[in-house]
C-alpha cells in the first residue's frame, strides 16, 4: 500500500483550497500508478500543512525569510 505524504507551509491570507487539495491527491496517486504501476485504490496520500514558525531553511523560520521576502 503506498504512502504519500505532501507537506506544505500553511500561509498566512493564502489558503490552499479543498480543489486543489484535491488536485494534489488526484495528481500524486497518478504518478505512482504512471510511474511505478502502483494500484491506486490502495495508495493513501496525506497532506500536512505546516505553520511558517514550523519549517526552517538555513537555520531559520520560514517565517522569518517570508518577512525579508524571500
Amino acid at each position: 500500500m503506498p504512502y504519500i505524504n505532501i507537506k506544505i507551509t500553511k500561509e498566512q491570507g493564502k489558503v490552499v483550497t479543498t480543489e486543489q487539495k484535491q488536485a494534489l491527491i488526484k495528481g500524486a496517486t497518478e504518478l505512482l500508478q504512471n510511474v511505478l504501476g502502483k494500484n491506486p485504490k490502495t495508495t493513501v496520500v496525506v497532506i500536512d500543512e505546516v505553520e511558517t514558525d514550523n519549517w526552517g531553511i538555513g537555520g531559520e523560520t520560514i517565517t522569518e525569510r517570508r518577512k525579508r521576502g524571500e
